[in-house]
C-alpha cells in the first residue's frame, strides 16, 4: 500500500485529503508546517508527498528544492498543491523538481488521476 505524507498547514484541506486518502486506500500521514518537512522525508520515505507552497516556516517550494538536492530522496514523488493554481506557480514547482502540481480546491478525480500517474497505477 502506498504511503503519502501531507504537508498542509490549512486544518479543513488536510482533514478533506485525509478522508480522501483513506477512501482510495492509502497510508498517510500529516504536518502541519515547513519545519523539519525535508527530516520527516527522509525518515518517513513516503512514496508522494502532497505538498502545500504556502506554509509556515519553510516554504514548499523551498522543500522540494531540498527533497531534490538529496540523492537518497530520488524516488519520492512530490505532488505541489496551492490555491493560487497559476501558470508561473506551475512552472516554479516543476522548475523546482516537482512531479506534479494541482491547483486547490482540487477535484477529486483529478487527485486520484495524479496519484494514480505518480504512482504508475491504473486510476
Amino acid at each position: 500500500m502506498a504511503e503519502i505524507l501531507v504537508i498542509e498547514d490549512e486544518d479543513n484541506i488536510a482533514t478533506a485529503l485525509g478522508f480522501l486518502l483513506t477512501r482510495e486506500g492509502y497510508n498517510h500521514s500529516r504536518m502541519a508546517t515547513g519545519a523539519g518537512a525535508v527530516e520527516e522525508i527522509r525518515a518517513l520515505r513516503p512514496d508522494v508527498v502532497l505538498l502545500d507552497i504556502m506554509l509556515p516556516d519553510v516554504s514548499g517550494y523551498q522543500i522540494v528544492q531540498d527533497v531534490r538536492a538529496d540523492p537518497a530522496l530520488k524516488d519520492v514523488r512530490v505532488l505541489m498543491m496551492t490555491a493560487r493554481g497559476s501558470a508561473v506557480e506551475r512552472r516554479k514547482a516543476v522548475a523546482l523538481g516537482a512531479d506534479g502540481f494541482i491547483a486547490k480546491p482540487f477535484v477529486l478525480s483529478e487527485l486520484r488521476t495524479e496519484l494514480a500517474r505518480l504512482l504508475d497505477r491504473p486510476c
